[in-house]
């Protein structure tokens, strides 16, 4: 299903102010109904290399599985096997060639269809939902929990939220594409309704901009994603900009039903 009258999706990246390359990758897809979003971590640009990959291999294997429809298959099985499959090509790409030993990359990926979004992710980039909740209230939240040590610390107790914000064990994930044959991703399935924006971001983001910032943003400039995107990159960079920071925001303009048959229809209705 073409997905572009029903989602607007506007993105940026950006080097920041201290690094002097960007190892953030990322791309869109209206039409399919995708954003995907990476952040390398490795020397000598080998994270820009595990980025690339995982964002490259994993659209092309989405547009193709999407080009021919998810009749029978679990949409979030697909993302889950197609992650699991470029996880491996990057370990493969890493250990054969000892310039990029040692590299690896998060990675946040939305998928919509039929009125849902499915979300995977693995590491510390994150996707966040704002929903307005009536004409005066709104709900901003984080969809993923991190894969990180600091998240691990605020779970046990060992430390407060707050003092999270001033730690510097923020960038040590504890799970990765390509540093081991296999990973673990964590998928979830949500309602996509008219009027929600996702956010997607590398930590580059959230990092420097407190989320109570990046929801004055959205609530501000949600109807206007371009500017909202050059706003959230533009506070990262005023803040220090000390990592690369990646913003993809999605827009649900209406629903979109998947397309079925009379016998799928049919079915559907006996099991209801």
């Amino acid at each position: 299903m073409d997905l572009r009258l029903a989602l607007e999706i506007v993105s940026l990246t950006d080097s920041g102010k201290v690094r002097s390359h960007n190892e953030d990758n990322i791309t869109t897809d209206n039409q399919a109904g995708f954003a995907i979003l990476a952040d390398g971590m490795g020397g000598y640009n080998a994270g820009e290399v595990a980025s690339g990959i995982a964002v490259t291999m994993l659209a092309n294997s989405l547009k193709t599985a999407l080009s021919v429809g998810l009749p029978d298959q679990d949409p979030g099985l697909l993302v889950k096997s197609e992650i699991e499959k470029t996880n491996g090509a990057i370990y493969q790409t890493a250990q054969s060639q000892p310039q990029f030993s040692g590299m690896g990359t998060t990675l946040v990926c939305a998928l919509f269809h039929d009125n849902r979004i499915i979300v995977a992710h693995v590491g510390d980039s994150r996707l966040y939902r704002y929903r307005q909740k009536g004409t005066e209230h709104s709900l901003f939240e984080q969809i993923t929990r991190d894969h990180s040590l600091l998240q691990e610390q605020i779970d046990s107790g060992m430390i407060s939220r707050e003092d999270a914000r001033l730690s510097s064990n923020k960038n040590l994930v504890t799970r990765a594409l390509g540093v081991d044959p296999m990973v673990d991703v964590e998928v979830q399935e949500h309602e996509a309704l008219p009027g929600d924006v996702y956010l997607l971001c590398s930590d580059g983001l959230n990092d420097m901009v407190g989320d109570e910032e990046i929801q004055l943003t959205l609530s501000v400039l949600g109807t206007n994603l371009e500017l909202a995107v050059q706003r959230l990159v533009q506070m990262a960079n005023d803040n220090g900009g000390r990592d690369n920071v990646s913003v993809i925001l999605v827009r649900v303009l209406r629903h979109f039903p998947a397309r079925r048959g009379f016998f799928a229809w049919l079915s559907a209705w006996f099991k209801k």
